[in-house]
């Protein structure tokens, strides 16, 4: 007990030494720290940081390219929603039965792309009218034959006086009347689907049973053609380089089926020239309406579109008419737009199929101008940044990045119209996106205290490199 008594007040006083030793070290070093950063506070609140460095690698994981800046025109745009639809009249065409028949076969289905005369269906006549034409075309051709023998028989007679004048007028007008039925029958055959060798072999007594129903002709884009005046589109042809002109849209018939004259066998279409159509309010009309009559050219966004494997689109988007009335449903009214698609082709067990970019029901953007901007620049909406009632892009020199205020003076989901007040000077490099994360990274090294790309004056004022 004496021993313990012994050593506990050395241990207690080696204790208290050890307490205040760490309490001194603590209390200096903090006057220290205090002492070292206060100049470089005072430093900091010298001049609000602008400049940050950006290494190659970070710009490469930003994705980040600066581009000069130049002034140009800028349009103001609405943006009204659309889509794409068929042209009528071009895009949509029927085929029809040309007689009462039942089909006995079918040539063409549904996706299968056809040239003009090929055939569709096979059909076996079951129409006594046309029966009847093809009896009453024989006949004529009988009748013709006859009497053009009495005249060949009597005309010798006839130059001798043997026999009246009024004799070969009779059988001459026969041969004009017997004429015309000819050419009446031979007119209602072939637009009942007839080929011209098929009209030969009735006139001969060899009466046709069947008619193959084939695709028809395509429209040649000139005076006649429904194509609108003044409208490039009447220079494109609606076939390939293929020579396909149609594709299978619908397929109306059976096998063994009976069809009536007129009725609709099968839907061609043809997906080459569309329509673009807006849907627009009443209070947009006006814009509209001035774009239309000042022939101003529209931007299109196409929902779902692979740029990448199409090539460029070489042609512009105009208004071809305003719609005058409103749907009753959502209280809109439309506007036309003229689209000339792109397509390609691929073989596949020996048929040719098509694949067009542009497919009818496929969702637009149309932007309408309806502002003009002069002498303005214009940036990515990724590339301004803003911070309250500022907003920032970032000039590069290098790997240094400068912020610079600049006035805004539209702005939209793509693009910003920035005021050329001398701010930023025509050709001067700005980043082109990233600026929330280069101004992420400005205030991150504001508040570490890091100023890149510095130099001290002779008074002793640090600036950031110019």
């Amino acid at each position: 007990m004496k021993y313990f008594r012994a050593i506990a007040g050395p241990a207690i006083l080696v204790g208290v030494v050890g307490v205040l030793w760490l309490l001194w070290g603590q209390l200096f070093t903090r006057n220290d720290s205090v002492q070292s950063t206060t100049p470089i506070k005072q430093a900091d609140t010298g001049e609000k940081q602008s400049v940050l460095e950006i290494s190659l690698e970070a710009r490469k994981n930003l994705d980040l390219i600066s581009k000069a800046a130049r002034p140009r025109t800028y349009w103001r745009t609405v943006v009204i929603p659309g889509e794409i639809a068929d042209r009528p009249g071009l895009s949509d065409r029927g085929v029809t039965s040309p007689a009462v028949g039942v089909v006995t076969a079918i040539h063409a289905f549904p996706g299968d792309t056809m040239r003009p005369g090929e055939r569709l269906v096979t059909l076996r006549l079951f129409s006594e009218y046309l029966q009847a034409t093809q009896t009453q075309l024989f006949k004529a051709r009988q009748e013709t034959e006859i009497v053009q023998a009495e005249i060949d028989r009597l005309s010798d007679a006839a130059s001798t006086g043997a026999i009246s004048r009024s004799k070969m007028i009779e059988l001459e007008s026969e041969i004009s009347r017997q004429n015309t039925l000819i050419r009446a029958a031979r007119q209602e055959l072939l637009t009942r689907g007839l080929a011209p060798r098929q009209v030969q072999q009735i006139e001969t007594g060899t009466f046709v049973s069947t008619v193959e129903v084939v695709a028809p002709p395509l429209r040649a884009p000139d005076a006649s053609s429904p194509l609108p005046e003044n409208e490039e589109v009447q220079q494109i042809s609606l076939a390939n380089d293929q020579g396909i002109a149609y594709e299978v849209q619908e397929l109306s018939v059976e096998l063994g089926q009976q069809v009536q004259a007129g009725q609709l066998i099968a839907k061609l279409s043809n997906h080459k020239m569309l329509y673009i159509v807006g849907h627009a309010f009443k209070r947009e009309a006006v814009y509209l309406e001035q774009s239309a009559q000042e022939n101003r050219p529209l931007e299109v966004e196409f929902a779902e579109d692979a740029t990448d494997h199409w090539p460029a689109m070489d042609q512009s988007f105009r208004i071809r008419h305003l719609a005058n009335t409103i749907d009753p449903d959502n209280r809109t009214f439309d506007f036309f737009v003229p689209l000339i698609n792109q397509s390609r082709a691929f073989d596949e067990q020996g048929r040719v199929f098509l694949v067009w970019r542009f497919r009818p029901g496929q969702r637009v953007r149309i932007h309408v101008p309806v502002e003009k901007f002069d002498d303005v620049f214009v940036l990515p909406a990724e590339a301004v940044v803003r911070e309250g009632p500022e907003a920032y892009v970032f000039r590069q020199n290098g790997d240094l990045f400068k912020q610079l205020p600049v006035h805004v003076l539209h702005e939209d989901r793509r693009s910003v119209v920035i005021a050329n007040d001398g701010v930023v000077t025509s050709g001067a490099y700005l980043a082109q996106g990233s600026a929330a994360s280069l101004n992420r990274v400005l205030k991150s090294q504001s508040a570490s205290g890091q100023q890149p790309g510095v130099h001290v004056h002779a008074d002793g004022t640090v600036h950031a490199a110019h």
